[in-house]
């Protein structure tokens, strides 16, 4: 399901997370992993295939007899072990929804349990969704009917944004990368139904076909809306957002945070774009105060758009709002909304045969809408308080090992290692869930209003954004609710993040020794820490000020870290998950650094958690190998050729077999601990290995 609210990407902080987030159902096979098995070294060794040598292929050896045994999810365009994390954490957030619905709503004496189980009851009520087909989304057509001349698009637009409507650009609140305690009214380059520029401008055999099937699709939604020159408003939509494609920047151009921080006044707003009214526009969005405080992300686009806005003819982009509306509505509307939809997006897009079962899809929308509600649940009855006590010490030992790190390190100079320790002091750290949880009081669902709780639910997004404005960044807040099986980092609040959906085996197990849990979640943990000192990270300080290059690096200090960065942007590029369609280096860059340093912090953590002790011999396996299995089973992974094209396109991680290899041939401490020699096919010469920390 397509996330409606499009302000709430500029509504959160700026956070890297460590990514494959989703739900499937387990397999025979992976069962006594996912609840923990009883074995104590965490490794079930019956997985490993012992025909591959791990000195070959250690991702293979650890993953093979799992990826042949393991039966892809008809609902799912990748299936591995996050996803059976998340399946887990799935099936007890049914528990919790099913139980409030035997409670009926008007006994229900708990307001945020009242609002889950109205908002899940409007969902599973196929019958009274079907009845109203689009009729929900009725007043919202007639406004764009109602469009009579392109300067009144600002005002469409502006009314459109609370609702979270997908359009040209997204508009909504953020803190200022500059000035890290104050709030923006932050806007930046959107509006493609496809997921990325390429698949409007490449041409390549598969993205041309995807393009046709995406011009059948916009037809269908026309059709569905009773549309009688379905054909030609389909082929108007798509022209028109290749041609928004064209003067979008790249992902790789998205990445540079400075390029990308253009603080700017109304009037400057109103000289780049001079044929938009930006009053109309705050005006109809409620957000008259944003006018003080105004950033964009992309100002040629901004400047290229202002044109199309002018030029293209004003029933164009009608039809073009129409759509994006219908489009984004879809999953909650009647049946042949929603299969076109997923017939589209799923089948074609990303290679799902099967729609997800609705029990599933009403869970995510509860998740999407009242995440942390939700998650106060769910903490209280499944997150055990060892768990984050367990936590603390493996972050303070993560935190100790970079510390002795950047003290070591031969390629930065005094100067430079001093700032990295001052910010290494500054990081902050939450575990589990929020310390204050949301306040939902003044958001309200109806058990017979599907479309009309999912607009609710944006404006209420975008009314608590708004109220930012001009007050003090409330730190307490989180960005991930905490059933969701990931992690983050925010570089503007200089913070890690561990949700208690990820910590459960096979990232964190109770029952196991130090070694698999340093594996898994310990380079979780440096992954995210990682992130404070990557390529992007590095350009703020403690205190989540955005500094630009060099930062608080010396120049000659920056220079020696591109040039190591370089070889990872060579190294992972040469690697192609579907023929035709290489990782892109420069996209993953930053990924690609958190998950080699994570890895290799991680080592050095378990090395100080031995207190200069041997490390035991569990199942056949040293501490240190315990370790690199632990690390390695975390990337199990099957995708569907089509998901893998979309992400190389769009998603800043590398496929999980390559984060599940790469890394290894860089780190000097699995060599050691399996022997890895010139001739085997892990080997990599010392003077091609990259480290960073």
């Amino acid at each position: 399901m397509i996330n409606t609210k499009s302000h709430l990407i500029f509504s959160k902080n700026l956070i890297i997370r460590l990514g494959l987030v989703g739900f499937v159902t387990c397999t025979p096979v992976s069962l006594a992993l996912a609840e923990g098995g009883n074995l104590k070294s965490g490794i079930d060794t019956q997985l490993l295939d012992q025909a591959i040598r791990p000195v070959d292929d250690f991702y293979a050896h650890v993953s093979s007899k799992w990826i042949q045994q393991t039966e892809m999810p008809a609902e799912k365009s990748r299936y591995g072990t996050f996803n059976i994390v998340a399946d887990s954490n799935e099936k007890n957030l049914k528990k919790l929804v099913d139980s409030l619905l035997d409670v009926p709503s008007a006994e229900q004496k708990e307001p945020e349990k009242r609002k889950i189980s109205n908002l899940y009851s409007s969902f599973m009520d196929e019958s009274i969704v079907e009845a109203k087909g689009v009729t929900p989304l009725a007043p919202y057509l007639r406004k764009i009917d109602a469009v009579k001349l392109n300067s009144d698009l600002s005002s469409l637009m502006g009314e459109f944004t609370p609702l979270g409507f997908g359009m040209p650009f997204n508009g909504g609140v953020r803190q200022d990368a500059k000035n890290p305690d104050l709030t923006v009214f932050n806007m930046g380059q959107s509006g493609l139904g496809l997921p990325d520029r390429d698949y409007y401008l490449q041409n390549d055999p598969k993205l041309e076909k995807v393009r046709a099937s995406y011009l059948l699709y916009i037809e269908k939604q026309f059709m569905l809306m009773g549309d009688k020159n379905a054909a030609q408003h389909a082929r108007e939509v798509l022209n028109l957002e290749t041609e928004l494609a064209k003067i979008q920047w790249t992902k790789v151009e998205n990445r540079d945070p400075v390029k990308t921080y253009n603080k700017v006044s109304l009037k400057e707003l109103k000289d780049l774009m001079p044929g938009f009214d930006w009053q109309n526009y705050f005006k109809s969005a409620g957000a008259n105060k944003a006018t003080e405080v105004l950033a964009i992300n992309q100002p040629s686009y901004f400047q290229a758009l202002s044109v199309l806005l002018a030029n293209q003819p004003v029933e164009v982009w009608k039809s073009y709002f129409k759509f994006h509306l219908v489009k984004d509505m879809s999953p909650y509307l009647s049946k042949d909304f929603v299969d076109t939809r997923f017939s589209f997006y799923g089948t074609e897009l990303s290679g799902i045969p099967s729609q997800k079962p609705r029990w599933k899809r009403g869970l995510m929308l509860v998740e999407q809408c009242m995440g942390e509600a939700l998650g106060k649940q769910y903490v209280a009855e499944y997150f055990p308080a060892e768990a984050k006590s367990r936590m603390d010490k493996l972050v303070k030992n993560l935190l100790v090992a970079y510390k002795q790190d950047i003290e070591n390190l031969s390629w930065m100079t005094p100067q430079t290692k001093a700032k990295a320790l001052e910010k290494l002091a500054t990081f902050k750290t939450k575990i589990g869930y929020p310390d204050k949880w949301r306040d939902y009081s003044s958001l309200n669902f109806e058990r017979t209003d599907l479309v009309g709780n999912v607009i609710a639910a944006n404006q209420f997004d975008y009314a608590r954004d708004l109220e930012k404005i001009g007050k003090p960044i409330d730190r307490s807040e989180w960005h991930m609710s905490p059933q969701t099986v990931n992690a983050y980092y925010s570089p503007q609040w200089n913070e890690i993040v561990f949700p208690a959906g990820i910590l459960q085996f096979p990232f964190f197990n109770l029952e196991a020794d130090d070694a698999v849990n340093y594996g898994s979640i310990g380079a979780v943990i440096g992954h995210e820490i990682s992130h404070g000192f990557d390529d992007k990270g590095s350009q703020y300080d403690g205190s989540g000020r955005l500094l630009g290059q060099p930062g608080w690096f010396t120049n000659e200090d920056m220079k020696n870290f591109k040039a190591r960065t370089q070889g990872y942007v060579l190294q992972y590029s040469a690697y192609s998950p579907v023929p035709g369609f290489p990782v892109n280096g420069e996209l993953t860059l930053g990924e690609n650094i958190a998950d080699n340093s994570g890895l290799e912090i991680a080592f050095k953590a378990y090395e100080i958690s031995l207190n200069g002790k041997p490390s035991t011999v569990l199942d056949g396996l040293t501490g240190e190998q315990r370790f690199f299995y632990g690390y390695a089973q975390v990337w199990r992974e099957k995708i569907r050729d089509e998901e893998a094209i979309m992400r190389i396109k769009s998603d800043p991680h590398s496929p999980g077999k390559f984060r599940g290899r790469l890394p290894l041939m860089n780190s000097d401490a699995f060599y050691k601990a399996f022997g890895v020699r010139e001739g085997d096919k892990m080997y990599l010469p010392p003077s091609q290995r990259i480290t960073l920390w």
